[in-house]
C-alpha cells in the first residue's frame, strides 16, 4: 500500500535506478491484447487458415526487425540482441508444428489455434526447474500476443512514438518492444513494479539519462492515466498528487542539477585525476563506428571496450575482413591517438543459432555457461582470423588494442595468441601494414581467470574486469531473473577479493587493470574500485562527464581506506552504505544534494 502523507499525498517508495526528477501526468501501459474465442472452421477453410498464420508470423517478423533497428540506433546493438530470442520462437519448429497440426485437426481458427499451442508451450516452461527456460516464457509470450494481434488486425491502444505531450509512463514492466519505442523527448521519466539496479530496464534507464524508479511492487495497479505524480530517481520515491511545498523542494533539486550540468561541462577537457593527484584512464564503451562520435562529445579518453556483435546481429550473411575492417578502422581514426580497444566476438550460445552458416547439434539448456565467446571462436577458426585480420590491419592507425573475452584458462589465451601471429605472418608475407607492437589483453569474468591471473598476465599486456559475468559466475546469480536479482551484489566480499586479487596479479607484473562492466558505471561503486587499485574505468559515453567528476571530487588515499574495510568486512550492506556516504560526502549534488 502507497503512503498516506498529511498532506493528502500518496508516496510509493521503490528502488532509485537512474537518478533526476521530473513532474507529469502519468500514462499507465499495459500489454494490449487482443479479445479471441475458440472458433471452429470448415475443411475447406484450413489452407486459407494457414495462410493467414503465414503472414501473421511474416508480420510479426518485420515487427522484430524494425524494432530492432530502432534500439540499435537508439541505444545500441547490445540492447537491441534481446530480440534474437523473440525471433527464435518465431522459428521454432515445434511450435509451428503444433499450431498447424491443430488447425488441421481441430479446425479452429488461426489465432486460437497459435494462442493455445504458445499457452501451453509457456506453461510447460513455467513449471521446469531450470531458471533460463522459465524466463524464456516472457519471450514466448509477448511474441504470442504480438502474433495474435497481427492475425486478428488488433492496434495497441497507445503509440508510444508518437505521444502528443510529454508523460511519466508508469507499467509492470518495460518489455523490450514497449522500451524500444518510447520517444525521449516526451518521456520524462518511468517507474515499474519489478525489477532491480540491475535489470535491463534500469541499465537502459541509465543510459538514456532519464530518471527511473524500478520495484514499485502495484503501483502500476493503483495509478491512473492524468494522474500527477513527481518521480524522484535519487531516492526511489514517486509522490502522486505532489502539494505546492513538495514542487518548490524538488524545484530547488532541479535548479541544482542544471547548474551541476554546468559543471560537468566545465570539466570536459579535464583528466579524471583525483585531489591528491593519481591519475585515473576514464574510457567509453561503444558497439557501432557511429559511437565514436559521443565518446569524443563526453569527454572519454579512448575506447575501453568496443563490442564487435553488432556487425554479426541482424544480418542474412556473416561480415567479412574487409567490412570489419573498414568500421574498426573508422573508430580508431576518428578517436587516434586515443586508444581503441576492440573486444573480439562475444556471442553466446543463444543467439548463434542467428548466424548464417553456423550450426547447432542441438539448443544449448544454459548458453551463459556454453559454447560462447572465445570458445566459439578458437572452434570457428576461419570467422576469428577473418576478424583478428581485420583488427591487426585497423592497427596501423597506431591505437588500436585486442582483448578477448571468457578466457577460462591458459590454453584459451595461448590459442588465441597463436592465431594472432599466424595472422600477423600471412599480413606481413602479404606487405599489409599493421602496428607490429600491438597490445593484446584478457578479459576477467569468470573466477578460474583470476586464480591463474599470474599466468595470464605473463602473456598479456593488460586485463580488464567484465563485472557483470564475474559477479553472475561467482555468486550463480543471473541478474535478469527478477526472482533472485536480489542476489546479484556487487559489494559481495567474494566479488571485491576476487578484484583485489586481479589487481595484484597485474601489478606484480607491471600490467595496468580496467573495468568495463557496469560497476564502473555505478558512482557508489567508483571509490570501491579505485580503492581495489584499478587503472582504467570504462562506461557508456553518457555516463563519463559524471564518473569523472567524482573521481575529481575523490582523494584516492580515503578510497583506500574504503577498500581496505571492505577487504576486512563481512556485510555487503555495510560495505555498499559507506561506499555510498563517502561518494554524498564527495559529490552531493550528483544526488540533488547541495
Amino acid at each position: 500500500m502507497p503512503e498516506r502523507a498529511a498532506t493528502g499525498e500518496a508516496i510509493f517508495r521503490g528502488i532509485p535506478v537512474s537518478s533526476g526528477v521530473c513532474v507529469g501526468k502519468i500514462l499507465v501501459l499495459g500489454q494490449q491484447r487482443a479479445q479471441i474465442s475458440r472458433q471452429e472452421i470448415s475443411e475447406a477453410d484450413v489452407s486459407r487458415q494457414l495462410e493467414r498464420l503465414e503472414q501473421g508470423l511474416l508480420a510479426t517478423r518485420q515487427q522484430l526487425h524494425d524494432i530492432q533497428q530502432q534500439v540499435t540506433h537508439a541505444m545500441g546493438a547490445k540492447d537491441a540482441s534481446i530480440f534474437e530470442a523473440h525471433v527464435l520462437v518465431l522459428d521454432d519448429p515445434t511450435l509451428l508444428e503444433g499450431v498447424t497440426r491443430m488447425i488441421a485437426e481441430e479446425k479452429v481458427t488461426a489465432e486460437w489455434a497459435f494462442h493455445t499451442v504458445a499457452e501451453r508451450f509457456a506453461q510447460t516452461l513455467e513449471a521446469l526447474p531450470d531458471d533460463y527456460l522459465r524466463e524464456r516464457v516472457a519471450d514466448l509470450r509477448d511474441v504470442a500476443v504480438r502474433v495474435v494481434n497481427n492475425l486478428v488486425g488488433h492496434e495497441e491502444a497507445v503509440d508510444l512514438g508518437r505521444l502528443k505531450e510529454p508523460c511519466i509512463v508508469i507499467a509492470h514492466d518495460l518489455a523490450p518492444s514497449i522500451t524500444a519505442r518510447l520517444d525521449k523527448k516526451m518521456v520524462l521519466g518511468f517507474g515499474t513494479d519489478v525489477g532491480g539496479k540491475t535489470s535491463h530496464t534500469a541499465i537502459m534507464a541509465r543510459s538514456l539519462r532519464i530518471p527511473a524508479v524500478v520495484g514499485l511492487k502495484d503501483a502500476s495497479h493503483r495509478l491512473h492515466n492524468g494522474q500527477t505524480v513527481l518521480l524522484d530517481g535519487f531516492t526511489g520515491v514517486v509522490v502522486l498528487n505532489p502539494t505546492d511545498q513538495t514542487l518548490f523542494e524538488y524545484g530547488q533539486i532541479e535548479q541544482r542539477q542544471k547548474s551541476f550540468e554546468e559543471r560537468l561541462h566545465e570539466i570536459h577537457n579535464q583528466p579524471a585525476v583525483t585531489l591528491d593527484g593519481a591519475q585515473i584512464t576514464l574510457s567509453a564503451n561503444v558497439e557501432e563506428a557511429s559511437d565514436a562520435a559521443e565518446v569524443k562529445i563526453a569527454g572519454g579518453e579512448g575506447v575501453g571496450l568496443f563490442r564487435t556483435e553488432f556487425l554479426f546481429l541482424n544480418r542474412s550473411t556473416l561480415p567479412g575482413e574487409e567490412e570489419q575492417y573498414q568500421v574498426y578502422r573508422q573508430v580508431a581514426s576518428e578517436l587516434k591517438p586515443q586508444p581503441v580497444i576492440i573486444r573480439t566476438l562475444d556471442l553466446g550460445g543463444d543467439k548463434l543459432p542467428t548466424i548464417v552458416g553456423i550450426a547447432q547439434d542441438a539448443a544449448e539448456m544454459n548458453p551463459f555457461l556454453g559454447w560462447r565467446a572465445i570458445r566459439f571462436c578458437l572452434q570457428e577458426s576461419a570467422i576469428f582470423r577473418a576478424q583478428l585480420r581485420a583488427i591487426l590491419r585497423a592497427s596501423a592507425e597506431g591505437n588500436v588494442k585486442i582483448m578477448y573475452p571468457m578466457i577460462s584458462g591458459l590454453e584459451e589465451l595461448t590459442q588465441s595468441n597463436e592465431l594472432v601471429e599466424q595472422c600477423k605472418a600471412e599480413l606481413r608475407a602479404a606487405g599489409v601494414p599493421f602496428d607490429e607492437n600491438l597490445e593484446i589483453g584478457a578479459m576477467i569474468e569468470i573466477p578460474s581467470a583470476v586464480m591463474i591471473a599470474d599466468s595470464l598476465a605473463k602473456r598479456v599486456k593488460f586485463f580488464s574486469i567484465g563485472t557483470n559475468d564475474l559477479i553472475q559466475y561467482t555468486l550463480a546469480v543471473d541478474r535478469l531473473n527478477e526472482k533472485i536479482a536480489y542476489l546479484y551484489d556487487p559489494t559481495h566480499p567474494a566479488v571485491l577479493k576476487l578484484i583485489k586479487l586481479t589487481v595484484e596479479a597485474a601489478h606484480r607484473h607491471g600490467i595496468w587493470v580496467g573495468v568495463c562492466g557496469e560497476m564502473a558505471s555505478d558512482p557508489a561503486m567508483v571509490p570501491l574500485l579505485l580503492g581495489l587499485g584499478v587503472d582504467e574505468l570504462s562506461t557508456s559515453p553518457p555516463l563519463v562527464p559524471p564518473i569523472k567528476y567524482i573521481i575529481r571530487r575523490l582523494k584516492l588515499s580515503e578510497c583506500a581506506e574504503l577498500a581496505d574495510f571492505a577487504l576486512t568486512c563481512e556485510s555487503s550492506s555495510e560495505i555498499l552504505t559507506r561506499a555510498q556516504a563517502l561518494v554524498s560526502r564527495a559529490a552531493p549534488d550528483l544526488f540533488g544534494g547541495t
